[in-house]
């Protein structure tokens, strides 16, 4: 118990970014007995290590001390810890070696779930610890890879999915008396006209108000902590607010307002990054719209505070702080949700784009195109923008990717591999056929993909439809064989 105080005192001095000395006492930070204060830090996680090591010399001379990083090591690799010859360069090293090479499933050797549901391919995937939720048809099927691979299926939607959603629920006032600090709930929305919440596997709200199929949900929640609003999409051109509260049964009387204006079904939507307030949606048509949600709490006529539009096919919408990212067509917009006004085109990728993710830590958006994948920086070039990285290698168009300060995953439905690639080289570390494979690979390919840190999960298309790939890097051991004659991409600086 000493122990753990003494940490959380550790990491609040580390946090505030305190100098090494305090003020007006007799004693100095570095009074302290190292040994205790390693002890301590060994109960630390890896961001509040980090915390603790960027604070002063002192402290990171704990943080960093062997005995800290061998327990890291034996906790994940404890296979390797006496045998691994990378150890000699410095166990911190060589966590962190290791812990990158996880990420970016630089090994033959994951550990494999296949799940297979024949009536169907999956259309939607969400990844979430141990759950997998595969959105079939109508239908999501939940797989447990921690419990004896359980499957459950949740049917109450009775027409198409079309959007899938996980949010906290430490977000809400929903279950609040049973959940726990890090329980998620499933937000889907159908053709039948319903979004539905699905909490430990049951529908426990069923939300009605569109008139036609719900086409989109926002991909995050708006408001503040006393009281989150979900935003949702529809064919019929209305965007409505649904209140996340624990009033009303089965979801009566959760409806907020309806904001109409769109001519075409709503595609797209997303809460801006500086202002949880602000809604930006797009439609078919490639109209934009940005809604003020506190406008129409307050009784105004028209909750609309800014227009523009885009050229070709909404491809991918993402906000960061006060721009909004829209792909369509063949560009990447940046437009200022404070003006409203076009700032940059962000990349262009001949002929079309077929899909697009970003990266804000990095300042990196990827698009994919046909049969290859483009990483630009946005901070470069943004008169006459170019890629920063050339992708190639794929088969037909590049509908599936993922990005994260690790590594970019990319596939197709033409392909039958799924190619994973260095963040910051642009080199290809692994090519993971997105099934089982057997005698012919013709005709499959990758109709929906997660990614989750070490963990992903593929399904396949074609001659074999509902089948699930997951693959956990986690625990892996053999590394890919190094090969001079490796793919790597056409990266520049």
């Amino acid at each position: 118990m000493i122990q753990f105080l003494l940490g959380v005192l550790i990491i609040r001095i580390a946090k505030m970014k305190a100098s090494c000395s305090i003020e007006q006492s007799s004693r100095n930070i570095t009074d302290l007995d190292l040994d205790a204060l390693i002890h301590s830090a060994s109960y630390l996680n890896l961001q509040d290590l980090s915390n603790m090591a960027m604070t002063c010399k002192f402290f990171k001379r704990a943080a960093y001390a062997d005995s800290i990083w061998h327990n890291w090591f034996r906790e994940h690799w404890p296979q390797q810890i006496s045998s691994s010859s990378a150890l000699s360069s410095g166990v911190r090293e060589a966590y962190l070696s290791k812990r990158t090479a996880v990420q970016q499933f630089k090994f033959v050797d994951p550990w494999i779930l296949h799940y297979s549901s024949p009536e169907k391919p999956y259309s939607h995937i969400l990844l979430d610890k141990g759950d997998i939720f595969l959105a079939q048809g109508s239908k999501v099927r939940k797989v447990n890879t921690s419990r004896s691979v359980s499957a459950v299926t949740l049917s109450d939607h009775n027409a198409r999915i079309t959007c899938m959603r996980l949010f906290s629920l430490n977000e809400t006032s929903l279950f609040r008396s049973e959940a726990q600090n890090k329980d998620k709930f499933l937000v889907t929305s159908s053709c039948d006209h319903s979004i539905r919440l699905w909490w430990k596997d049951c529908c426990q709200r069923c939300l009605r108000g569109h008139n036609s199929p719900v086409t989109t949900l926002s991909d995050k929640l708006l408001g503040d902590r006393s009281g989150k609003v979900l935003a949702s999409g529809g064919e019929d051109g209305t965007v409505r607010l649904w209140s996340l509260t624990s009033s009303g049964k089965r979801g009566q009387r959760a409806l907020r307002t309806t904001f109409h204006g769109h001519e075409k079904p709503v595609s797209l939507l997303s809460v801006a990054g500086h202002k949880t307030s602000l809604l930006v949606s797009i439609s078919k048509d490639a109209k934009v719209r940005i809604w003020d949600t506190t406008l129409s709490s307050a009784g105004h006529l028209s909750s609309c505070v800014g227009m523009t539009s885009v050229l070709g096919a909404p491809v991918g919408i993402k906000s960061h702080e006060s721009l909004c990212y829209i792909a369509a067509g063949n560009a990447v917009t940046a437009i200022d949700l404070r003006t409203m006004r076009k700032v940059f085109t962000a990349a262009i990728h001949q002929p079309k784009l077929y899909s697009f993710e970003m990266l804000p830590s990095k300042s990196f958006i990827c698009t994919g195109g046909n049969d290859k994948v483009m990483l630009w920086d946005i901070r470069k070039n943004q008169e006459k923008p170019e890629p920063m990285a050339e992708l190639d290698g794929h088969v037909g168009p590049v509908s599936l990717l993922q990005i994260d300060p690790y590594k970019i995953v990319s596939g197709g439905p033409e392909d039958f591999y799924v190619k994973v690639w260095e963040t910051d080289t642009g080199v290809q570390t692994n090519s993971l056929e997105c099934c089982i494979p057997d005698e012919s690979d013709t005709g499959i390919g990758c109709s929906a993909m997660a990614v989750n840190g070490s963990r992903m999960v593929t399904a396949s298309c074609g001659v074999e439809p509902g089948l699930a790939y997951f693959r956990d890097f986690t625990r892996a051991t053999h590394p890919i064989a190094s090969n001079e004659d490796s793919i790597s991409s056409k990266f520049w600086e």
